[in-house]
This record gives C-alpha cells, structure tokens and sequence, in this order.
C-alpha cells in the first residue's frame, strides 16, 4: 500500500512517489485544495464516518491505490449520497484527483496522500460499505513479490473497517496476482467470494468503469479479473 517506509517496519508497496514534475496548475491544486480535502489523521475519525463530508451521505466507500483516480472520480459523480476515501500514495495521481474535485466540485470525495495502513488503522472497525484495490503495482520480479499489496495482513485490516455485508472488490490483469488474491481471500473467514460462474469475474460489473490502465492491459493482450467478495 501507499506510504513512506520506516526503518526497520513493513515493506512498503509502491516505488518513488512523485513521477512527472508538476504545472503551475497542478501546484496550486496542492496549494489550495489538498488541504480542504485531506485526511486529519492526527484527529479521530468522526462518527459516524459520514461525517468527514460537508454534503449529505448515507455510507462511505474506500479505494486503495486509485492511480490517475478514473474510477474513483466516476464512482463519486454517479454516486453523490456516498462519501469516498481514495488513497494514493504517488502525487500525480493525488493532483488528477483533485482536478476532478475542483472542476466538478466535487464534495463527497476526501484523500490521503501517503500510506493506506495508516489510513486503514485510523478508520473505526465495520465504518466502510465498499473497499477498492484496483491493479495494484504486480511488482513482477520475483524478489520483489513480497511488497505486493495484497497479502494476509492487508486483508486483515481491510476486513476490520469493512462493515457485515460489504463488499470488496480486486481486479488485476496478471494471472498469477489473480491467484494471490483468490488464495489469501479465500483462506480468510472474513469473505466469501460472490462469483457463481467464471463469467462473473471474468466481465466487468456495469458500476464498474474501464480505465485507461485496464484498456493498455487488453491492448497489450492481457485479459482482467474482476473479483468481488462480501464481507461476513
């Protein structure tokens, strides 16, 4: 997940954190709207955890890593009575949120620019409806596979914000991350994977949008899995 490695602590899942330099633009998207929209996680959560937005929600949805946040930002404009969390660790992808949060005035959406862990440990047990982790970096080497994002402990913690009855979904377009996912969710008790018929991970759900990640990864002959589970 998204975050500065500490000395000594947990591998971190992401490489550098700031990739093309940014515009006076975006500079000022940092400036200005950052603030108003980042995560305190200096202060408790609010509870309920609706109450981290200014506009009116009925429950909140959670998207680790959301990249050049396409899913995120279309989530929140067809979903305006839920509130989102999107975590992004690298700050080009933080500056397209907030573009999007500024252009559409968008007031359901908060971010945190840093590490998910930090974020999954300040959030109250059973406060999120619908956790994302969508591509996540495949860290393809075999030396560096133990960084992947998704593995025992991870699960963990996101099964502990997930409220009964909510939904997490995975995608990937490596098979053989595809596998890790299905192996450490299955082995929880936490989640029962919702798919009845291989159709059902193998299509992407309607509420479910492409992104351009999705449409290289098809392009380049890979083919996507979208994996959804229900939290017990």
């Amino acid at each position: 997940m998204g975050g500065v490695q500490r000395p000594g602590g947990p591998l971190r899942s992401f490489g550098r954190r700031k990739g093309k330099p940014l515009s006076p633009r975006q500079e000022r998207l940092v400036k200005d709207v950052l603030p108003r929209v980042a995560l305190d996680l200096g202060e408790p959560a609010p509870a309920p955890l609706t109450g981290l937005l200014t506009t009116e929600t009925s429950e909140v949805w959670l998207e680790i890593g959301f990249g050049g946040a396409e899913h995120l930002v279309w989530q929140a404009k067809r979903n305006p009575c839920v509130g989102f969390i999107g975590v992004e660790p690298y700050l080009n992808g933080i500056v397209k949120a907030l573009d999007a949060i500024e252009t559409a005035d968008l007031r359901n959406v908060r971010v945190h620019d840093g590490d998910a862990r930090d974020v999954l440990a300040w959030l109250p047990p059973a406060s999120v409806a619908r956790a994302f982790v969508l591509f996540p970096d495949p860290w393809p080497k075999m030396r560096h596979r133990k960084r992947r994002l998704l593995n025992p402990e991870a699960l963990r913690a996101i099964a502990r914000v997930l409220r009964p009855g909510g939904e997490l979904r995975l995608a990937s377009d490596i098979a053989d991350y595809v596998a890790q996912m299905l192996e450490v969710a299955l082995r929880s008790e936490a989640f029962s994977w919702l798919a009845e018929r291989p159709a059902d991970w193998r299509s992407r759900p309607d509420d479910w949008p492409a992104t351009r990640y999705e449409a290289k990864a098809r392009a380049e002959g890979r083919s996507c899995a979208y994996l959804r589970f229900e939290r017990r």
